[in-house]
């Protein structure tokens, strides 16, 4: 059985690859996690914006949401999480994504006679216009501020990969 932590975070990657199916979109996995990317998620086939194009997201969860003037308060990146999400300068639009889950493993899903739900809610946010820190601060945990207008939802997502959501900076 898995520690509380890590079924945690398998629940919050979990919780992307559902959005990622139901949005018609694959989702890979590098073997070795060396830059900050959990989950790589690709529309197949050619589009406006190229073909096969691909988004590199950190998923992170969160048991209690800290929210102020329509933001999450995610105090959880490290230094280097941040710097490798931080920045213009990727090939591959890179995005945080934090999962709010259920203090409980107990409730993370339900299943009724209407369907299987999960819980409770993701958020996204593109750190791209933000400069990532000098080495000097690798000591502490980054504040980054996720609107609670940047929901997560099988549509959302879609529009991140091909270009067609647009990404305020919390």
């Amino acid at each position: 059985m898995l520690d509380p932590k890590n079924q945690q975070g398998k629940f919050g990657a979990d919780y992307i690859r559902v959005l990622a199916s139901a949005a018609g979109l694959i989702w890979s996995q590098d073997d070795v996690d060396l830059d900050t990317v959990d989950l790589c998620l690709k529309l197949p086939g050619r589009t406006p914006r190229g073909f096969s194009p691909r988004i590199d997201v950190q998923v992170k969860t969160v048991s209690t949401l800290d929210t102020t003037s329509g933001v999450v308060n995610y105090d959880g990146l490290s230094h280097a999480q941040f710097n490798n999400l931080a920045g213009p300068d990727f090939t591959v639009p890179r995005y945080l994504f934090v999962v709010h889950v259920p203090r409980s493993a107990t409730s993370y899903a339900d299943l009724s006679t209407f369907g299987l739900l999960l819980r409770h809610i993701g958020y996204y946010v593109s750190l791209s216009d933000l400069s990532p820190l000098p080495s000097s601060r690798r000591d502490r945990r980054i504040r980054v501020k996720l609107p609670m207008s940047n929901v997560l939802t099988a549509e959302s997502l879609r529009g991140l990969v091909v270009g067609n959501v647009v990404t305020p900076i919390g």
